[in-house]
């Protein structure tokens, strides 16, 4: 079964170069890890029906096979030495663990 996360990604203003860049680096990575680039969405206002909060920069949903192939992932040295530009130019992540039902 696969396992779903989907981050909602608030980025500092006037970062967004630096996490695009961040995000060119470590999404190739996923594949190496089983995992999957499902959506990668920049939402805007017209795109949203209704909401009492800020609006993500980016809405993520990747899938791996399992939860230790995320861990891996997440873990990956080659992905950690970037973690700079992430902290740098990320206020926020909300992330969300699910399933297909």
């Amino acid at each position: 079964m696969m396992i779903y996360y989907t981050q909602l990604i608030f980025v500092k203003p006037g970062c967004e170069d630096a996490f695009n860049s961040f995000e060119e680096k470590v999404l190739p990575l996923l594949t190496e890890h089983n995992g999957e680039l499902v959506y990668r969405i920049r939402p805007d206002k017209s795109s949203v029906i209704e909401s009492n909060r800020e609006l993500p920069y980016e809405i993520h949903l990747v899938a791996f096979n399992s939860k230790i192939d995320f861990e891996h992932y997440k873990n990956d040295p080659k992905r950690l030495t970037f973690m700079a530009i992430k902290n740098k130019s990320v206020e926020k992540v909300i992330l969300i663990e699910g399933v297909e039902i």
